[in-house]
């Protein structure tokens, strides 16, 4: 069995995806869990600011992916502003399975079941080698910036 075979299925989702964008970076699998950018910081040993965490929040009803640097909070106020958005909540684990396919603490930012409406971190711009979910708590993929972005179609915003 090669090393892809071995992934969970939903890890697989997104390395078919990333395969099919041209993306070179390897989906890792860590021993311990990632479900946080501190553990995912430490299992990596990289900068907790250089973790992509994956948030999905409810942006009037509607689902919303915020890909943000592990170094900070969203500031759901602001961005609901800088978005004319109404209001932003943090999405309920059903509501994010339901959006992404995937469980809370291991959201991949592509591999979605429909598109999701997605914002990009400014801050994520200052690591060269990001690092997000790749569908499980405990698997991880590194990427740019930029690629993030294009992979997203997010838009870059201030989150915090």
């Amino acid at each position: 069995m090669d090393e892809v075979e071995a992934l969970p299925e939903r890890s697989r989702r997104v390395v078919e995806v990333l395969d099919g964008l041209g993306l070179t970076g390897r989906v890792r699998e860590l021993p311990d869990s990632t479900r946080t950018a501190a553990e995912a910081a430490q299992a990596l040993g990289c900068e907790v600011g250089a973790i992509a965490n994956s948030l999905v929040f409810m942006a009037d009803d509607a689902p919303l992916l915020v890909m943000t640097s592990g170094r900070h909070r969203v500031n759901v106020d602001l961005l609901a502003e800088r978005l004319g958005k109404q209001k932003i909540r943090r999405a309920k684990p059903d509501e994010v399975r339901a959006a992404t396919g995937q469980a809370i603490g291991g959201v991949a930012p592509i591999a979605h079941p429909a598109p999701v409406e997605t914002v990009v971190d400014t801050a994520l711009a200052d690591y060269p080698t990001l690092w997000a979910a790749a569908g499980t708590p405990n698997t991880v993929f590194p990427l740019t910036h930029t690629e993030l972005v294009k992979i997203t179609g997010g838009v870059e915003v201030r989150v915090d």
